[in-house]
C-alpha cells in the first residue's frame, strides 16, 4: 500500500460501520458503546495467544477512529458517497485516468480542484491519510529539530565573577555524511512508509475508547523507507562528529549554573533547526575570596588587643587595591563589615559588596613578656562575672 492510489482505494472499500457491527445512521453514543464492547472481548492482554482476536482489535481501532470523530466521519461518508455513486468514474476498483486522455475520469483534476474551484480533494481528506493532501506531501519528509547536547566546563573563580570565552571540544550525533541522513543508499529512491501510509506514526490502542499516537517503528518518522539502507550508518540517517566550539559564559554565572546556547546542539534532520547546547559551569573555589549571592566574602583574622583595642586594618580585594577596614575596640569575633561595591558583577553592571568576617587568632605560644603582660591582665579582669548569665540562664 506504498502506492497512494492503493491507500485511497483501501480506504474506500473498507466499510468501518460494518467492522463496528452498526448502521451508517448510528448515533455517536452506539457507535461508542459497539466499539467498547469489541475492544473488550478482542483486547491482546486478554486474548494473548488468540493472532485473529489481535487482528480485529485493531480494525475495530482503525474503525473507531474514524467513524468516532464527527468530523473524520463526516468527511468518510462523503467519500464513501463519492465513490459508490460514480463519482471517481466508476469507484476507485474500476479504472481511473492518472492525466492522460480518453473517457476514464482524472483523479488529478478532483485533487486539484473540487465543485469548481472549492478546496482540494486531497485537502479536504488528508487528515485521512495521515496527514497527507496529496502524493508529493506524503513524499516530503518532515523537518525535525536537532537533539539538544548537555556538556560541562570548569572555570576559575574569576573567570566567573568576570566573564570569559571557553573553548568546547564536542562529540555529537549528526547526520550521516554518506547519505546526508537519509538512511538510503547513495543513488537509490525511497518510498512511502507501507507501516504508516507515509503519517510517520501510527494509531496504538491503548484500551477502552482511547487510542494514542506513537512514532511509527518502522520509518522512525522519516515518513519515507529505502529498500537499501546506507551502507555506512546501517539505515539510522545518524553519525558522530568531533568539533571544537567558542562559548561566551557571561560575568556573574554560579557554581552549578546551566547556561543554554542557541542552535549549538546536534544538527537537525530533513532541513530541520539545530538543537541547543546546555553547559553547566562549575567554578574552582578562590584560596582567599567566597561568595554569596552578588557579594563576595573574606575572613579577616585579627589579633585579641586589634580586636578589644580596636584597629585600622588593610585587607585585600578582588583584583583591585587594598581597602582599610576600621575595626572598633571591643569588636567580638564573627562579626562582618560591608565594604560597599567591592563584590561581584551584576547583570545591571554594578557590583555587589565585599563581606569582611572578623576572625580572632589565639596565639599558639606566647613570649615571656607576652604571658606575663595577660597574666596581669587576667588578674585585672578576674571580677568580671562572665559566665555568670550562662549559669542562670541553664536553671
Amino acid at each position: 500500500m506504498a502506492d497512494n492510489d492503493g491507500f485511497r482505494n483501501d480506504w474506500a472499500t473498507k466499510d468501518f460501520y460494518q467492522v463496528l457491527g452498526v448502521k451508517k445512521d448510528a448515533t455517536a453514543d452506539d457507535i461508542k458503546k459497539a466499539y467498547r464492547k469489541l475492544a473488550r472481548a478482542n483486547h491482546p492482554d486478554s486474548n494473548p495467544d488468540d493472532a485473529k482476536k489481535h487482528d480485529t482489535f485493531k480494525a475495530v481501532a482503525e474503525a473507531y477512529d474514524v467513524v468516532g470523530d464527527a468530523d473524520k466521519r463526516k468527511k468518510y461518508d462523503e467519500f464513501r458517497s463519492l465513490s459508490a455513486t460514480g463519482g471517481f468514474g466508476g469507484g476507485f476498483s474500476g479504472g481511473f485516468n492518472r492525466g492522460g486522455s480518453g473517457g476514464g475520469f482524472d483523479i488529478n483534476d478532483l485533487l486539484r480542484e473540487q465543485a469548481g474551484g472549492g478546496a482540494g480533494f486531497g485537502d479536504m481528506f488528508g487528515d485521512l491519510f495521515g496527514g497527507g493532501g496529496g502524493r508529493q506531501r506524503q513524499q516530503q519528509a518532515r523537518p525535525r529539530k536537532g537533539a539538544d547536547l548537555e556538556t560541562s566546563t570548569t572555570i576559575s573563580f574569576v573567570d566567573a565573577l568576570e566573564g570569559v570565552m571557553i573553548s568546547l571540544r564536542l562529540t555529537s550525533d549528526e547526520a550521516c555524511a554518506t547519505c546526508k541522513g537519509t538512511g538510503g543508499k547513495p543513488g537509490t529512491r525511497p518510498h512511502i512508509c507501507g507501516e504508516c501510509e507515509g503519517a510517520g506514526y501510527v494509531v496504538a490502542g491503548v484500551g477502552g475508547a482511547f487510542s494514542m499516537n506513537e512514532t511509527c517503528p518502522t520509518c522512525h518518522g522519516r515518513q519515507l523507507v529505502y529498500d537499501d539502507p546506507c551502507p555506512a550508518c546501517h539505515g539510522s540517517g545518524r553519525g558522530t562528529s568531533a568539533r571544537t566550539i567558542q562559548a561566551r559564559i557571561p560575568a556573574g554565572v554560579k557554581d552549578g549554573q546551566k547556561i543554554r546556547l542557541r542552535g549549538k546542539g546536534a544538527p537537525g534532520e530533513q532541513g530541520g533547526p539545530p538543537g541547543d547546547l546546555i553547559v553547566k559551569v562549575v567554578v574552582s573555589a578562590h584560596p582567599v575570596f567566597g561568595r554569596k549571592d552578588d557579594n563576595l566574602t573574606i575572613e579577616v583574622p585579627v589579633s585579641f588587643d586589634e580586636a578589644t583595642l580596636g584597629a585600622e586594618i588593610k585587607i585585600p580585594t578582588l583584583g583591585g587595591a587594598p581597602v582599610t577596614l576600621k575595626v572598633p575596640a571591643g569588636t567580638p569575633n564573627g562579626r562582618t563589615f560591608r565594604v560597599r561595591g567591592k563584590g561581584a558583577h551584576k547583570k545591571d553592571g554594578t557590583y555587589g559588596d565585599l563581606l569582611a568576617t572578623i576572625a580572632v587568632v589565639v596565639p599558639a605560644g606566647l613570649s615571656d613578656d607576652a604571658r606575663e603582660a595577660l597574666e596581669a591582665y587576667r588578674a585585672a579582669t578576674m571580677a568580671t562575672p562572665l559566665r555568670d548569665d550562662l549559669f542562670r540562664e541553664a536553671r
